[in-house]
């Protein structure tokens, strides 16, 4: 999703008919009949909705339209009976299934495939999830896949050969942002390969020693074989089958279908304990509920933070204050340790995920009109992990933009305006230069709803 696509989305519902209870046993005896009379000729349904086409004078079978439910990766291959299928009917990414004789030279970027019934061609793609962002997509490495119909004399010779599939996926773009980490590649990397059982090897393209070092325990949960820089490699690396992309089945950021599974699998990754957060109807009044503050130090930060905490210690909470860090194995066990997480909208939140479920995240929305934003990255994702969502929007007077600009300024009565400017003009100013003076009596109805929540 391109940053400048800052819209409010509005969908449209229709109205099911309802029928009497006599047409509905008569459709049944109707279509009893029909199958009857007619099932000698009736062929099963397709899973898939497939469009035979050229690309580059490569034969391709390209997904064009899926049933409600996706299949599992395995079973696809399994029943797959071409050697490459192609799926680049999604919003944000791409994706390739490969089986046969696939060859990889890695440093050459070139995946080369040998079938005798294809023919000769060629087909493009960027193993990244978010391919309508040029910005993302220029840095990321272009994956040339070559069908060849004479191995012997077109393909290079394997020097390594493996008997798993392989992924190949990148960790360029924006996958250096917390955020953007997790929906751009570990959600979608947890959806490709989760079906596996770790018996796949990942092959890794911009890769970024410390973007691997703050994943490992994730990869480590989800193949039980080292990464392959596959940038770096001048083996020729053989394997049976191939997925090249990531599966990103819609718009929605941070989220998947079941992101409840996705937030248990992380628990296991981490080891941590907590399942549930501490329910202050049952507990003891001597435990009090654990508050973690996300500080930041550059942007969006509290001006007053220590304001909040003397009001939050009042109400009863135990306060933790920190930055969140690279460390995923401590930010985890610290965050899942709490009961309350709250912040400022910024990439530090993603963190949520290691909260235990019916924990309460409250994202403090800066000025700006970021409705949008923060209930897309935010709120409608906490909700999906079994979180207590709770949003405070600062006022005016709450924002140290009005030291920097007059009330009757566009910025304060028509964020709307900036917004048309693009995502750089709105970024720069409602992001990048403002920070929060939390009216810590206003904000104390906030904090005493989340001690009301922990109650449920």
């Amino acid at each position: 999703m391109k940053y400048d696509e800052i819209f409010s989305r509005s969908f449209s519902r229709h109205d099911q008919k309802r029928f009497q209870y006599g047409a509905l046993v008569a459709c049944f005896v109707v279509t009893w009949c029909l199958c009857t009379v007619f099932k000698p000729y009736l062929s099963p349904l397709p899973i898939l909705n497939l469009r035979l086409t050229m690309a580059d004078g490569l034969r391709l079978i390209i997904a064009t339209d899926k049933t409600s439910k996706p299949q599992r990766p395995n079973a696809e291959l399994k029943e797959i009976t071409t050697p490459i299928l192609c799926n680049i009917s999604k919003h944000i990414s791409d994706t390739c299934q490969l089986m046969g004789d696939i060859r990889i030279l890695g440093n050459s970027s070139t995946i080369f495939l040998f079938s005798s019934h294809i023919g000769n061609g060629s087909w493009a793609i960027k193993p990244y999830a978010r391919k309508g962002d040029k910005s993302a997509m220029e840095g990321i490495t272009n994956f040339k896949i070559k069908s060849i119909q004479e191995a012997a004399q077109n393909m290079p010779n394997c020097t390594k050969t493996h008997n798993v599939t392989a992924i190949v996926f990148s960790v360029g773009g924006y996958a250096g942002n917390n955020f953007h980490a997790f929906t751009d590649v570990i959600i979608p990397l947890y959806e490709t390969s989760r079906v596996f059982n770790r018996e796949v090897k990942f092959l890794v393209a911009n890769k970024r020693a410390r973007w691997t070092s703050k994943f490992q325990e994730v990869l480590n949960k989800l193949s039980r074989y080292q990464i392959i820089d596959i940038d770096q490699e001048k083996e020729v690396h053989c394997f049976p089958s191939m997925i090249v992309g990531l599966r990103k089945e819609d718009k929605k950021e941070l989220h998947m279908e079941t992101m409840k599974d996705f937030t248990s699998f992380l628990r296991s990754s981490y080891s941590l304990k907590r399942l549930t957060a501490t329910n202050l109807k049952n507990s003891s009044m001597t435990k009090k509920p654990r508050l973690l503050i996300v500080s930041r130090q550059k942007t969006r930060t509290f001006i007053n933070e220590k304001d909040v905490v003397r009001t939050a210690q009042g109400l009863g909470f135990e306060v933790i204050v920190t930055e969140m860090n690279a460390n995923l194995t401590q930010v985890s066990r610290l965050i899942n340790s709490c009961d309350v997480m709250m912040g400022v909208h910024g990439a530090g939140l993603t963190n949520m995920v290691f909260l235990p479920e019916n924990g309460v995240l409250i994202q403090v929305v800066p000025w700006g009109k970021m409705d949008w934003l923060a209930n897309t990255y935010f709120g409608e994702p906490s909700k999906a992990i079994g979180l207590k969502y709770l949003e405070y929007k600062i006022n005016v007077e709450e924002s140290s933009l009005i030291k920097q600009y007059p009330l009757d300024h566009q910025v304060f009565l028509d964020p709307f305006s900036v917004q048309k400017k693009g995502w750089d003009a709105y970024k720069s100013i409602y992001l990048d230069n403002q920070n929060i003076n939390v009216n810590v009596n206003r904000f104390k109805k906030t904090l005493s709803r989340a001690l009301e929540l922990l109650k449920l």
